[in-house]
């Protein structure tokens, strides 16, 4: 049974939340978000990356940063950026991007439930992307960025947010990127509990997107109770910020890989080795997005190819039978010599957003080869998470992404 309950939230005050809502902090290198938050200082992403407000001799993780992050969060609200809710409140975020609609439950999840196993994840977390975000929300005070959650459709709870969704929304707005954001207040008391009644019906929620920003607020709330050893359970950083998506409104893109060069083979002698684990076809110049699983594009010098995984070398087994864990141990660590694609600086990564025409350009510009991928399911996510396993890195890209800087969960004990 899953734990997410209504919290009163600090938000944009109305009129300012397109300029405020941002991109997740991960999304941006330095240099990117300091461009963005020249474009547009109100953005929140001037808080979720404050060392924008520095120089380059500034390092990124220096205490300095952390230290500007919490001042500038408390000065945004004194001056009436940002207004609090007077009572615990459900919202509905809504977002629509390229003719799809997606609408999540926001409310408050419990680490014991990231701890028991209730919240189940896909993915590994690197220690020092997990420090920056402890550093982060314990200067602040706050969690400000909410984790994506998915779970599998309850019609009883698409019934409750269809009704809830008739309502007049408090934020509708369009982003830059031409991703629709509306979002709804749900403080009645009758619906309050209508919500959280059919949440409790959820056996398992899973983690989409967000690992690190879940994981860091796990050891906040754990930090926390260290130094309250009187805590009842009740006090909010005993929980963290979360958006609840149904899978059936949801899209996993195509993660795909660029590679730096043919690890010494000559193109025909590398199309003869991957030939032993792979059909492969000659397409021309047109770009290939796989149709099907175990079904792989590969642009080389100017031409595409279409790899089929010959039978032997697929399986049933929930990681191993991934294509992304295919490719990754049948051509790219056998040939390419790349063995652990987490630090190897030979391989790159290209999300599906982008479109092939970017796999094409890397390869024209500083890469030797790119390989398109088909998608990896919401069900394959469910099946690795529910076995206790791990997806490899760089196996699933949610699009669109949720905003930064519109529902804030403040830790403070009260």
């Amino acid at each position: 049974m899953a734990c997410i309950r209504p919290f009163a939230a600090y938000r944009p005050a109305p009129g300012r939340e397109e300029q405020i809502a941002a991109l997740p902090y991960d999304v941006y290198n330095r240099e990117e978000a300091a461009e963005e938050v020249r474009r547009n200082p109100l953005s929140f992403l001037a808080i979720d990356r404050a060392e924008t407000g520095f120089g380059p001799e500034v390092d990124t993780y220096d205490p300095r940063v952390y230290e500007r992050a919490a001042a500038l969060l408390r000065e945004r609200i004194e001056t009436g950026d940002f207004i609090r809710e007077e009572t615990p409140c459900y919202y509905l975020y809504e977002q629509t991007f390229q003719g799809r609609r997606q609408t999540g439950i926001v409310g408050c999840a419990s680490i014991d439930d990231y701890l028991n196993r209730v919240i189940k994840k896909h993915e590994n977390t690197r220690s020092d992307k997990e420090q920056d975000r402890i550093r982060h929300v314990d200067a602040c005070n706050m969690q400000t960025g909410p984790v994506f959650l998915a779970y599998r459709n309850s019609d009883p709870l698409k019934e409750i947010v269809s009704d809830l969704r008739k309502r007049r929304p408090v934020y509708d707005f369009v982003s830059g990127d031409g991703v629709g954001h509306r979002v709804w207040i749900v403080r009645e008391r009758d619906a309050l509990r209508s919500l959280r009644d059919g949440i409790e019906k959820i056996d398992s929620l899973y983690i989409a997107d967000g690992h690190h920003r879940c994981a860091s607020a796990v050891k906040v709330g754990l930090m926390r109770r260290q130094s309250h050893p009187d805590y009842t359970g009740e006090e909010e950083f005993n929980y963290f910020l979360a958006v609840l998506f149904p899978d059936e409104e949801l899209k996993i893109l195509d993660y795909n890989r660029v590679v730096k060069d043919l690890n010494g083979y000559t193109k025909e002698t590398f199309l003869e080795k991957i030939s032993e684990n792979f059909h492969v076809k000659e397409l021309g110049e047109d770009p290939f997005a796989p149709d099907g699983k175990g079904v792989f594009g590969m642009y080389l010098e100017g031409r595409w190819y279409r790899l089929d995984a010959r039978k032997e070398i697929c399986c049933e087994d929930p990681v191993e039978g991934l294509d992304v864990s295919v490719l990754q141990r049948y051509l790219l660590e056998p040939v390419l010599g790349i063995t652990d694609p987490k630090t190897d600086k030979r391989i790159d990564f290209v999300g599906g957003i982008r479109g092939l025409k970017e796999l094409e350009r890397r390869v024209k510009t500083d890469m030797k080869i790119a390989f398109s991928l088909y998608p990896t399911s919401l069900g394959e996510l469910f099946s690795v998470a529910d076995a206790g396993k791990l997806m490899p890195p760089k196996s699933t890209w949610f699009e669109p992404k949720l905003r930064s800087g519109l529902f804030l969960h403040d830790l403070e004990i009260r």
